[in-house]
Order: structure tokens, then sequence, then C-alpha cells
């Protein structure tokens, strides 16, 4: 079982930057692939970032490459979603989530085992 809480949502305007965290409590962070997700209203939940246990691979979404990166410190159990050139499409609540058996490569729900409760991020136009 690991607990996941994520942090650092807020408004922002458009072209501006925010970092998400996500702390994990529980089990062995490192055991365990990161993801992060977001949900519009009116849309379903859509994969945004992952990153292998070691930190050392990374997947994106088209739609946010270029501009998001994750990372990882495993030593303090956090992950984390550095956001720039924010578009008013990337509002949504932002949700990380852990994956036992993933890849740096699962965008797929039902690959992550655990989740947090997420962060809204707004960006004004």
């Amino acid at each position: 079982q690991v607990q996941l809480v994520e942090s650092g949502g807020g408004l922002v305007q458009a072209g501006g930057s925010l970092r998400l965290s996500c702390a994990a409590a529980g089990r062995t962070f490192i055991s365990y692939v990161m993801g992060w997700f977001r949900q519009s209203p009116g849309k379903e939940r859509e994969f945004v970032a992952a990153i292998s246990r070691s930190g050392g691979s990374t997947y994106y979404a088209d739609s946010v490459k270029g501009r998001f990166t994750i990372s990882r410190v495993n030593a303090k159990s956090t992950v984390y979603l550095q956001m720039n050139s924010l578009k008013s499409e990337d509002t949504a609540v932002y949700y990380c989530a852990a994956a036992l058996r993933g890849t740096s490569y699962s965008h797929e729900e039902y690959e992550y085992d655990y989740w947090g409760q997420g962060t809204q991020v707004t960006v004004s136009s």
C-alpha cells in the first residue's frame, strides 16, 4: 500500500509555470513507476507523463511534450511535474499515480495501482 498526496496546484496566467509535487508514504517508493494524469470537466482522465523507477527514463503525452518535465527524488519519495508555457487547455485536476509493475511507457490508467486525490490547476487566458 502507498499513499500519494499532491500539492502545488493553483491559478496561473497563460504562459506561466507551476510545479506540482506528489509525496508518497508507505511501501518503498523506488519500487514504483510514477505517472501524472489529468482530468478536465466533461472529459475522461488522460495520461500526462511517466517516469521510470530510477528516474532515467521518461515518457510524455504529445500535448505536453517540450513544455512539461517529470522528475523524481527517491530519497524524498517525491515525484514532480514542472509545467511551463501553460495554456488554457491545461486546466484540469492533476493526479499522480504509482504502478508496481509498470514501465516508463505506462500510460494507461489500468497500469497504475495507487492514486492521489488530485490538485486543481487553472490556467487563465
